[in-house]
């Protein structure tokens, strides 16, 4: 369950040769009232995004296509 200022991350999820590539759209915050405030950096290209629990801590040494948040890997295959 979200709660309230819970901090959520957004991402653009792009198919290409290789697989699934995310790419960090920006971040969503729950309000009291369970709703959501997306903050976006950018616009995808087909309009879809994928929010989902931001990572506890960010790594972008980590060498991961997934911009240092390794815990994304698992979820490539399951978006819609």
């Amino acid at each position: 369950m979200l709660m309230a200022g819970k901090r959520l991350a957004v991402f653009s999820i792009r198919e290409g040769k290789g697989g699934s590539i995310w790419v960090r759209a920006g971040s969503a915050f729950v309000n009291k009232d369970g709703s959501l405030n997306v903050l976006l950096d950018v616009l995808p290209l087909d309009g879809k995004l994928h929010v989902r629990e931001a990572a506890e801590k960010r790594d972008t040494a980590a060498g991961s296509r997934f911009g240092g948040e390794p815990s994304l890997e698992a979820g490539a295959e399951g978006h819609s």
